[in-house]
C-alpha cells in the first residue's frame, strides 16, 4: 500500500529523496547523488566502477552529524563511565585524591600551607572534578543519566563529536561553577557535562522532529530538582547544571541544525573552538579577580 512518504536516503536515513542510484537502485539524497552518462548513481557504485580508491570512510553510511557510523555506537558512553567508576574506586582507596581533584578556586588547607586551587595555576580542576565522585548514590545517578541520555546522542553526532559536547559541556560547567561560586566551595561530579548532553538531546529532538513535550518535561523536571532539592541534605551545583546546559544545546545546534553543505564540519569544530575560548576566558577573569584580592 503506497504511504505517500518518499523513502529516504540510505546513506544518510533522516533525509527524504526521490532519487534513485541508476546502478543498484538504492535512494539518494542530492548531497550523495554523483551525476552519471546517464541520470545519477551512489557513491559506492561510482568506487566500484571507477577504481577511483577513495577513502572507505568516504563511503561509509553517515550519521545525522556527518560523522561515520560507528560499530559501536556507545562506545565512548562506556568508556566515560568506566572512568568516572575506576576514578571513584581510586578516592575510596586514597581519598587525599579528593582533594586534588575536586573544584576548588583558590583556598589554603591549613595557616602556613601553600595556596591551592585553580587561581593558582591548577587548570587542570576544572575537568578533573567532572570525573569525581565520593559517594555511591552521586555517581550510579549520574551515570544512570549518562547511559540513558548519552548513548542515543552518542549514536546520532558520532564518536569525536559526541565526545567534544560532553568535555566543554563540562568545562562550561566548571567555569561557571569557578566564576559564581566563593572560591574555597569544594565542587564535584559529572553532572554539568550530563546537563550538557541533555541540552544537546533536546536539539536532537527538535532535529528529528520528536514529540517535543516528554524532552522539555525532562529539562524542566531537572532543573526543579537543581534549585529545589528534595530533603535539603543535597548540596546541589545550580552553576554546573545550567553552565552545562547552556554549553550543550549552543553545541548541539552547531552539531546537529546545518544537516548539509560543505562547511558543516567548519560550523561544528569552528564553534567548539568559539565556546572553549569563551570558557577560558571567564576563567582567567575569575583568576585575575582572586589573585588580586590576596
Amino acid at each position: 500500500m503506497d504511504t505517500g512518504r518518499l523513502p529516504r536516503c540510505y546513506r544518510h536515513p533522516d533525509r527524504d529523496t526521490g532519487i534513485s542510484c541508476t546502478r543498484c537502485e538504492r535512494p539518494i539524497c542530492p548531497e550523495c547523488m554523483i551525476s552519471a552518462s546517464v541520470g545519477f548513481q551512489c557513491p559506492e557504485c561510482v568506487r566500484e566502477g571507477s577504481g577511483t580508491g577513495h577513502r572507505p570512510a568516504a563511503n561509509a553510511p553517515r550519521n545525522l552529524a556527518g560523522g561515520v557510523v560507528a560499530a559501536d555506537p556507545q562506545l565512548v558512553t562506556k568508556i566515560l563511565i568506566g572512568i568516572n567508576v575506576a576514578v571513584f574506586f581510586v578516592a575510596l582507596i586514597a581519598p587525599a585524591v579528593v582533594i586534588q581533584l575536586e573544584l576548588l578556586g583558590r583556598y589554603r588547607e591549613f595557616p602556613g600551607a601553600p595556596i591551592e586551587g585553580i587561581s593558582t595555576g591548577q587548570y587542570h580542576r576544572l575537568l578533573t572534578s567532572v570525573f569525581l565522585h565520593v559517594e555511591w548514590w552521586h555517581l550510579v545517578g549520574n551515570m544512570l543519566g549518562l547511559w540513558f541520555i548519552g548513548g542515543p546522542l552518542e549514536a546520532a553526532l558520532g564518536r569525536a563529536r559526541y565526545l567534544a559536547v560532553y568535555l566543554l559541556s563540562g568545562l562550561g560547567g566548571s567555569a561557571l561553577v569557578y566564576l559564581l561560586t566563593p572560591s574555597n566551595t569544594p565542587a564535584l561530579g559529572a553532572s554539568g557535562a550530563i546537563f550538557g548532553l541533555l541540552g544537546a538531546t533536546v536539539v536532537l529532538a527538535r532535529r528529528l522532529r520528536y514529540e517535543m513535550r516528554p524532552v522539555i518535561v525532562m529539562v524542566v523536571l531537572m532543573l526543579v530538582l537543581t534549585f529545589v532539592p528534595f530533603g535539603g541534605a543535597l548540596s546541589i551545583s545550580w552553576q554546573a547544571h545550567v553552565g552545562g546546559l547552556i554549553t550543550g544545546a549552543v553545541l548541539g545546534l552547531a552539531m546537529l541544525w546545518p544537516a548539509t553543505g560543505r562547511n558543516r564540519a567548519l560550523v561544528q569544530w569552528g564553534t567548539c573552538a568559539v565556546v572553549f575560548v569563551l570558557a577560558a576566558s571567564v576563567i582567567l577573569l575569575r583568576t585575575a579577580e582572586l589573585t588580586e584580592l590576596t
